[in-house]
Parts: C-alpha cells; structure tokens; sequence
C-alpha cells in the first residue's frame, strides 16, 4: 500500500502544474467540448448519405423485403436529423452554463438552501448534495421537451411508441425518486471517503465503488427495487422456450435462479434479452417482444449467445478494465483537487477556491477528461466487440462443447434472430465504418452475419476432411 501511495505522490509531483501554470481552464474545456460535439456531427455526416441507398448489402438482400428496408432508411435518417440537431442544441446549452458561470451560481444556491435549515458552509457534504439537486433539476427540465419529442413523435412515427403522456410522467417522477433516495446516500458515502481518507482516498474510493456501485446497486438493487418499478418481471410460461432454455442452462452448468418474461412492449417494440446476478444464482430476462417476434430456437440462440458472454467471463473481464479507467481518473484527480486556481477559472469565488469542495473539483475535472473519456469509448467500443463476436463463436460451437447434433444449425438460428431483430426494430444495415466504431459496441448486421457464415464454411470443411 505504501509503495501504491509513494507512486501515487510521485504522480502529483509531476502534475503540480495544474496549480502553478496560468491555464486557462474554461477555455480549455470549451474547446475540446465542441471539439468532440463537432467530431460527433462530423461522423453523422458520414454516415447520413447511407440512408439514401436503396438495397441492402449483399449479404442481406433476401431477408430483407423492399417496404422493410425502405422504412429502416427512413427511421435512420430521422435519428440522425434528431441526434444532430440535439447533439449541437445541448453542447450549446451546456457550453452557455459553462460560460456564464452556472456551476458556481449552483453551489451558492445549495448553500443558500441547506441555510434554511441552518446548516452552514462547513457542511460541505449537504452542500454538495444541494448542490448536485440544482444541477440535476436543471439539467432534467431542460432535456424533458427533447424526450418528448423523441418518444412521441419520433417513436411514435414509425411504431415503437408504447408510453403514454401518464406513463411518461410517471416514469419522471420516479426517476427522480430514485435519484432522491439511492443518488443522495451513494453521494453522500462517495464524499465521505474522500473526507475519511484524505489524500490517500484511492484504493479507498476504488473499493467503495466496486462494492456499492456493482455488487450493491446493479446486482442487488437494481433487479429488485429499480427495474420492477419500471417494468414487470413474470416467470417465463412453461413451454418449449422454457425446457429449451433451462436444458442449455443445465448443460453448460449456468446457475440459472429464474427465468423471466419482460414486459418490454409497455414501453416499447424494441426486443432484447440478458441475464443479471451473482456468480452463484443468474437470472435471464427475455422481452416479450422478442418471444412474440422469434421462433422459441432462435430465441434459444439468443440465449446461446448470452451465455457465451458468461461462459467467457467477458462481464468481469469488462469490470476489470473499468477498475482500470476508474483507477486512472482518482490517481489524476487530486493535482485538481488541490488546485484553486482550477476552480476559480470556472467563475467560482475566491472563498470557495481557496479549499475547493470535492464534488466541484470532481465535476471540472471531469470536464477536462472529455476528450480522453472520447477515446477511452472507442477502446471499449473495440473490446466490446471482440466480445461479441467471441459470444457468436461459442453458439455456433455448442454442437461440439456439448456433443449435441440437435445445435448442429445453432449458427443459422442466430443469424435468423439477429436479422429479425434488425427487421423488426428497424435498425440500420449500412454503416459507416467510423461512425460505427465510435457509438456502436456491437459489430454490424453484416459482419455478424459473414463471421457466422465464414465460420460455418470453415466447420464444414473441416468435416469433409475428416470424412
């Protein structure tokens, strides 16, 4: 620990500049805001002349129906329209905030709101909770009329809509209920740490978040008291999907607790299917969209594929690789942390400089991170998509890992479900090579589809040689 501690030092050392160098902070943060905004726009630019084709590739031009097609086109083009127009609207929103001072008049007003209860500026804890209440009430009432319009009129154009205005709100409301009641205690031990362990918070913080963050909140809370506020989760009907799900389960010794339909379609039409929980007791969650619209093998090839991501252990590889990230960003921060004249750049008092309140110091400095935090998203972009073709190769091998004829065409189900997902869900089919490795973590359709294809080629081979 102290080796880690003395390394850590030596860190800070080298970046004492951030205290000492006349930077223009805001500046800095402004320019490689836009500059990502920018680059993002850029990308959608690329990628909106795609839209105008009229075939689909090659590879799916006859599981693809001209009006199926068609439709897709147009529902592409109207995201990309949507996701320009908003992407540049919130930078400039964001950027006018950053600029005029908003952050430093957002802790004032936290201050002045914990006063009413008596509380003083030596509660920097409630502060920051206030603080961060402003900030998120803020920035919800600004994005509710985009939500709005994503849900009900671009949703709602081609389909997918299932929310009414009621559902909506209630949705918001609980939303911010949550936020409430899980945000305001998670922030309030987050600060404690650092308050607790002083400048030696790392290891400290890195276990807090690895336990209340993942053990705590996605596998305890989330499954239990978050999602069933939202949707309902049911034990999956007995029939074929279920004897077929639990005997691949039993085979390939997955801990499976329970197997859920989700009422996906109170929402949406959009189909999906995962698994949640701890290494000794997994649950599977299946939309009843996906039901409704795959045949129960394809569905099972689905699952097929979701196992493969655990049998791979690609969950705890990904979590690994973020203790990494989140590793990197504490053993940065505290030249931040440390810094007054950081602070100051952003509009905020002398008073409130001179000992700058952690959660300040954390939000600028995340601020200064946007643009390795865009490069940090491709890294895992292309990680992620190793995974996924990883996951596809191990469906397509369960014939043999589990000495089972009857998986024999697991690889032709899986393209079949991955292109009736595509169909149904209106999703894009020609992708730009760029904009797909910045915002997609999955490969295409059509690299799915040849990769399963390829292999299946190969396989066959392989037995006529044996033969």
């Amino acid at each position: 620990m102290d080796l880690l501690h003395s390394q850590l030092a030596t860190l800070q050392q080298r970046l004492s500049f951030v205290a000492t160098d006349p930077i223009d902070w805001k500046f800095y943060v402004q320019a490689c805001s836009w500059a990502v905004t920018l680059f993002e726009s850029y990308l959608l630019v690329r990628q909106y002349p795609l839209y105008s084709k009229t075939e689909p590739p090659a590879v799916l031009a006859r599981h693809f129906d001209k009006e199926a097609f068609r439709k897709s086109q147009i529902y592409g083009k109207d995201k990309a329209q949507f996701s320009l127009v908003t992407g540049l609207l919130k930078q400039a929103i964001d950027s006018a905030l950053l600029q005029y001072g908003f952050y430093a008049w957002g802790w004032e007003v936290g201050g002045k709101l914990i006063g009413r209860f008596g509380y003083g500026s030596d509660y920097e804890i409630m502060q920051s909770l206030a603080f961060t209440a402003v900030l998120s009430m803020v920035s919800s009432i600004i994005s509710i009329p985009l939500s709005v319009y994503q849900t009900f009129v671009l949703e709602e154009k081609h389909g997918f809509n299932k929310t009414t205005p009621s559902l909506f709100i209630t949705d918001l409301l609980k939303g911010w209920m949550l936020a409430f009641a899980i945000g305001g205690p998670f922030l309030s031990l987050f600060l404690y740490v650092f308050e607790w362990a002083g400048d030696r918070f790392v290891p400290w913080l890195m276990a807090f978040l690895l336990v209340f963050s993942f053990q705590i909140i996605m596998v305890i809370v989330y499954p239990t008291i978050i999602q069933p506020l939202f949707n309902k989760l049911s034990p999956l009907p007995a029939g074929d999907l279920r004897s077929r799900t639990e005997t691949l389960a039993a085979k390939l010794k997955f801990p499976l607790k329970h197997l859920y339909e989700i009422d996906g379609s109170k929402r949406s039409s959009h189909s999906n299917a995962y698994f949640f929980g701890l290494p000794w007791s997994k649950h599977i969650v299946i939309f009843d969209t996906l039901i409704k619209e795959s045949k129960p093998e394809e569905v099972e090839a689905v699952l097929a594929h979701e196992l493969g991501h655990w049998y791979h252990m690609h969950p705890t590889k990904l979590l690994c690789i973020s203790q990494v990230h989140i590793f990197t960003i504490l053993a940065l921060f505290p030249a931040f942390l440390h810094a007054p004249q950081f602070i100051r750049a952003f509009d905020f008092s002398k008073l409130v400089s001179s000992r700058p309140p952690t959660i300040v110091a954390f939000l600028m400095f995340q601020m200064v991170l946007t643009p390795l935090e865009a490069v940090v998203g491709i890294a895992l972009n292309f990680i992620s998509r190793q995974f996924e073709w990883e996951a596809d190769h191990f469906a397509c091998e369960l014939q043999d890992r589990l000495n089972a004829p009857e998986m024999a065409d697991m690889g032709e189900r899986l393209g079949r479900a991955l292109i009736t997902l595509h169909v149904k869900n209106l999703s894009t089919v020609w992708v730009d090579w760029l904009y797909s490795a910045y915002h997609h973590s999955h490969p295409t359709l059509t690299e799915r589809l040849k990769a399963l294809q390829s292999f299946q080629s190969t396989r066959n081979a392989d037995e006529k040689k044996e033969l």
